[in-house]
């Protein structure tokens, strides 16, 4: 994704997908490549291109990013990121849509978009340089998951 020249404000908000792909208690994380998050820890994820779902986004970016395979289990909530320079222009505004899914398949890899990746334990993320919102995104999705989980285990809502 490019960004505008600077003093060009963004057209409108660019809409992206994340998911929170759980295995054995822990989520995988990767750090970002780029701008405007490079080397924070975040979650796998990526631009909704034309024609696909939300969900159908967040599972092809975790496949082209870290190579692994999940399945969506339910949304956790939107995140809104953007930033302005100094005079107060926008300078990007992303839209992100955020799902929790279970991995299937697939070891993590690195790659141009994912500089390094691992499964973290989701409530005890220590020192570690995170996105903005990732903490809150991260209860709430362990929150979702063992609902799920329970509700398929037949032990009600």
């Amino acid at each position: 994704m490019r960004f505008p020249a600077v003093g060009k404000a963004p057209a409108r908000p660019v809409l992206a997908a994340s998911v929170a792909v759980f295995r054995d208690g822990k989520v995988l994380l990767a750090t970002r490549t780029k701008p405007p998050a490079d080397q924070l820890w975040s979650l796998p994820g990526g631009k909704v291109e034309p024609g696909e779902t939300l969900e159908e986004a967040a599972l092809r970016e975790l496949e082209e990013e870290v190579g692994v395979k999940a399945r969506i289990l339910g949304f956790n909530r939107h995140v809104e990121i953007f930033g302005r320079d100094a005079k107060g222009g926008v300078t990007h505004h992303f839209v992100v849509a955020s799902f929790v899914g279970e991995w299937l398949s697939g070891e993590p890899t690195t790659g141009p978009e994912a500089g390094a990746v691992m499964w973290a334990d989701p409530l005890r993320l220590g020192g570690l340089p995170t996105t903005r919102e990732l903490g809150d995104v991260l209860r709430r999705a362990q929150a979702l998951l063992h609902d799920t989980l329970r509700r398929d285990a037949g032990h009600g809502p």
